[in-house]
């Protein structure tokens, strides 16, 4: 399992983060850190996003990785910017294709076994479940993982406090994407140390589901 999944695996969470203002992006990948949940996908779904990247990539012991990942360019432009893994809300061969053949790590989002098959062919046993709640939740994820042991996932999509216990319980879930953490509330707000306190939460919670 390449080096950037396995940090990710020992986390357990990625916080999801769209973010409104790049400015924001230090204090808030500073804030991560001292909760104790060193690591962000930050999404292209604001303009920020790209500066947003490169900011938060320079706070040290941060890992940050780029979601709402739709093309190559933005794959090239995320890499660019300090991003170390690859995200996207569906499977794009294009996409993949690219990041495997670049030893780039990459979760392509599948809800379906049949893109579940389609990131064994480029070589993946990492992948995004998108959007996890809305399309059967865990009991969908024991099914696909049934016949396909080989296969980890990264569930996101309505995962919270409630309901992150049942997910991380099974051995099959690598990590799970959450942004209860990371609202779009608490960081336009700038509560910096509500961040922190619900990150190092969230971690604690995480480490007793799984030590």
């Amino acid at each position: 399992m390449n080096d950037i999944i396995q940090q990710i695996a020992k986390l357990k969470i990625v916080p999801v983060v769209a973010i409104d203002k790049a400015s924001d992006a230090p204090a808030l990948a500073e804030a991560l850190v001292k909760g104790g949940l060193p690591i962000a996908e930050i999404t292209f779904r604001t303009a920020a996003a790209p500066e947003a990247i490169k900011a938060a990539a320079n706070i040290p012991g941060m890992l940050v990785g780029a979601g709402t990942v739709l093309t190559v360019d933005q794959v090239k432009q995320a890499v660019d910017l300090g991003s170390k893994f690859i995200v996207s809300p569906g499977l794009n061969p294009k996409v993949v294709k690219y990041c495997v053949d670049n030893k780039i790590p990459v979760t392509p989002g599948i809800a379906t076994a049949t893109e579940l098959e389609m990131a064994l062919d480029h070589g993946l046993n990492v992948v995004k479940f998108f959007p996890a709640e809305s399309i059967g939740g865990i009991k969908m994820i024991k099914a696909l993982a049934a016949p396909y042991g080989m296969m980890k996932f990264m569930p996101t999509g309505g995962i919270t406090t409630d309901n992150l216990a049942e997910y991380l319980k099974f051995p099959a879930v690598l990590a799970c994407g959450g942004s209860w953490m990371v609202s779009k509330d608490l960081i336009s707000a700038g509560k910096w140390d509500q961040i922190a306190e619900i990150s190092k939460s969230a971690v604690t919670l995480a480490n007793t589901l799984r030590p």
